[in-house]
């Protein structure tokens, strides 16, 4: 179920706004921050190097996050659902 419409260019700034929000939540404690960061980051080393879907990492890594800050980070882990949903609508 790709969308055409999602490009490289869309995911880049969808990092960026979850990346930014990641810095805004100071309550949030540095595994869980690193485990963000470490994600984050091999998907941006993916979208630079114009890897293909099957060397990116999975959602399935971003999915985890998400339900563990469910209850305490809830804007978070929407943003981290949302950022899911836009790279499987781009094929990732």
């Amino acid at each position: 179920m790709n969308d055409p419409d999602t490009s490289p260019n869309d995911l880049r700034q969808s990092l960026t706004r979850l990346r930014s929000e990641l810095a805004a939540h100071p309550k949030l404690d540095e595994e869980s921050r690193g485990s963000i960061r470490q994600v984050l980051g091999e998907i941006e080393r993916s979208l630079s190097e114009n890897q293909s879907a099957a060397a990116r990492p999975p959602s399935s890594r971003l999915e985890a996050l998400a339900v563990r800050f469910e209850a305490g980070h809830p804007t978070l882990s929407a943003s981290l659902r949302e950022f899911i949903e836009l790279l499987g609508s781009a094929g990732l």
